[in-house]
This record gives C-alpha cells, sequence and structure tokens, in this order.
C-alpha cells in the first residue's frame, strides 16, 4: 500500500489507515477474538497505520490494539494516540460508560490540556499498549479547550517531538475551523479533520485545507462516510448523518452521488474513501474497522478504481462544491497515479 509523508517529519502514513474505536466496544460489544483478526487482516492488506485513544473504550481500544501488535516489528508500523482525556478512578460508577461504549466505567475521563496531563496522559497509553513510543499524538477534541491546548499542551509536545520522543503532532477534531488555527498559530505537524471533507461536505475547502497548503503541513480525514450515510452502495432512510438520522435533502443527495458512482462502474463507498486523496494536503484516509470482513471490504473499496469522469459528472451537478481540486481530465482517462509521498 502506498505510503505518504506527514510534511517536514520522517513520519510515513498509509494512504489507509485503521481507526480502532470500534475495537474499544463503541456502541456494541466486540470480542477480543474479533479485535485481534481485525489488526491481523488490516496488516495482511498493507495498511501500517493505526490510530487509538484513550477516550476509545475508557482504554480498552488501546490495550487491544497494543497486544495485536506486540509481536509485529516496531519500525514496520506507525501508530497515533491522543491526549487531552485523562483516565482517572470514577468516585460514582454506573456499572457502564456513559459515551457510547459498552465497557465498565471503574474509571472516568478528565479533561486535562496541562501540561502535566499531556505527559501523563501518553505514559498512561505507553503502559496500556505496552509501545516504547508514539509515532503522532493529537490533542483530542479540545473545542472548549482552545487556550490550554494551544499554550499549555502544544508545546510539550513540541518539546517531545523535538526531543525525538514523538515524530509528528497536532489536533483532532469534527470542526475545520480551530484546526485551521491550530495549524496556523501552533507548533502543530497534522491535523485529523473528522467528517468535514467528504463527498458531502467539504466545508474544510473554506479554512484548514487552505491553512494546510499555506504552511506547508498535512491533513489525515476521518469520518469519510459521515457515521454511516456514504457507507453502503445505496443509501436508504434511517441511515445516520454525523451521529443523527440523515435529513431528507443531504439522503436525497446520497443517492444522487451513488447514481452517479453506479453509472461509472463503481460505488458510493469506494468514491468515498478515494474522494478525500484528490486533495493534495490529505496525507491519509483512517477508517474505523471492527473485524476482519470490514478491513477486508475496506482495503478492496480503497483499491478500486475511481474514474476522473466521475469527479467531472459530480462538479457538473453541483453534487460537490466547483472549488474542490478534482481537476478535469478526458472522459475515459482515470484518476492520476497517487504519490507515494506528500508533495
Amino acid at each position: 500500500m502506498r505510503r505518504r509523508t506527514i510534511r517536514n517529519t520522517r513520519v510515513e502514513l498509509t494512504e489507509l489507515g485503521f481507526g480502532a474505536s470500534v475495537i474499544g466496544n463503541l456502541y456494541r460489544i466486540t470480542s477480543p477474538e474479533e479485535a485481534s483478526a481485525a489488526v491481523d487482516a488490516a496488516w495482511d492488506a498493507g495498511i501500517r497505520y493505526f490510530d487509538t485513544a484513550p477516550h476509545y473504550g475508557l482504554g480498552l481500544s488501546e490495550r487491544r490494539l497494543g497486544t495485536a501488535l506486540r509481536a509485529r516489528p516496531r519500525s514496520e508500523y506507525v501508530v497515533s494516540s491522543k491526549v487531552g482525556r485523562l483516565l482517572v478512578p470514577n468516585e460514582n460508577p454506573r456499572g457502564v460508560d456513559s459515551e457510547g461504549f459498552v465497557v465498565r466505567d471503574d474509571v472516568r475521563r478528565q479533561w486535562d490540556f496541562s501540561r502535566d496531563g499531556v505527559l501523563r496522559s501518553i505514559e498512561a497509553t505507553l503502559e496500556r499498549t505496552g509501545l516504547d513510543h508514539l509515532d503522532v499524538v493529537y490533542l483530542h477534541d479540545p473545542d472548549d479547550h482552545w487556550r490550554q491546548a494551544a499554550d499549555e499542551a502544544m508545546p510539550a509536545l513540541a518539546e517531545l517531538r523535538d526531543q525525538g520522543v514523538v515524530g509528528a503532532i497536532g489536533a483532532g477534531m469534527n470542526q475545520s475551523a480551530m484546526l485551521a488555527r491550530f495549524l496556523r498559530e501552533t507548533a502543530a505537524d497534522v491535523v485529523m479533520l473528522a467528517g468535514r471533507y467528504t463527498l458531502l461536505d467539504q466545508g474544510a475547502l473554506d479554512d484548514v485545507l487552505p491553512a494546510a497548503r499555506e504552511t506547508g503541513k498535512s491533513v489525515v480525514a476521518v469520518g469519510v462516510f459521515n457515521s454511516g450515510l456514504l457507507s453502503r452502495d445505496r443509501p436508504a432512510a434511517g441511515m445516520k448523518y454525523d451521529y443523527q438520522d440523515a435529513p431528507p435533502d443531504l439522503l436525497r443527495r446520497a443517492l444522487a452521488i451513488a447514481e452517479i458512482c453506479e453509472a461509472h462502474g463503481t460505488s458510493l463507498p469506494a468514491a468515498a474513501i478515494a474522494f478525500p486523496h484528490t486533495h493534495p494536503d490529505v496525507v491519509n484516509v483512517t477508517l474505523g474497522m471492527r473485524d476482519a470482513g470490514q478491513v477486508t471490504r475496506n482495503a478492496q473499496l480503497h483499491h478500486r478504481s475511481t474514474p476522473a469522469g466521475l469527479w467531472n459528472d459530480l462538479l457538473d451537478q453541483g453534487l460537490i462544491r466547483p472549488d474542490v481540486p478534482v481537476g478535469r481530465v478526458p472522459q475515459g482517462d482515470g484518476i492520476p497515479e497517487r504519490s507515494t509521498s506528500c508533495p
């Protein structure tokens, strides 16, 4: 699988990444065997970038990912985790986590973007994963904590990067405006952009993607299925968009895109994975994958050819913004060969 380099770092990411949130029992229980098989399938598919966080299953995702990777050569893969939510003893447990993960709530999350909080969080992650270092560290959802995140957490991460303890640093969020600020105003190398550069939402063209271009930094795209609406060949009523039932207008738009995909011999989810890669500042698309079957399907979708005429037709029908930088390619030609590193 091709790799792209986070600009101004030595960290190379495979174009497709493994998102480990779901193996932390997101929404439902995933067995240890399923989680291990998913990571094995990702490895067999050539995926070498794995993303996790303390938030995911109150540490379960980190433990499972570390266990599944333990026998692999450490120099051959990249792991990212996140800081900002410390896991601390829960004084009032109710038996199950309240934030979407089916795990016991013996610990709880505590927001902390202080320097000490960052260092404690990384130390705890290394203990849970059994790794000797992290390749990438993101600030996790600092929406309501800009000042402390920018003034304390990011400088702490920058010190670790400059000391060679981590390879790259950044922030991950569901919004793009503040991510643009992190690129422009802090030492961040890369941002993890959730759901804001997809076939249904190109809002990142207004802020974070221009910021990445101007500063010579990089973007990792996640949430490219917008919570599920773009994950099937034919979207249907009741499917989710940004964690809620998709409104009728977006469902109609997704169906229109799906029909054009079919006309070009591809599928909506394949196009959804391919779309962020058409932007020169996106170095990776990471997908949450629960089991080996999902991994195999997503890897096949990633490798599927996407005709350039598809993007032309989506532009002509007004289904994607006219400033999406896909370029006009004569009908019948494929999209340009993907580079092994970001330009």
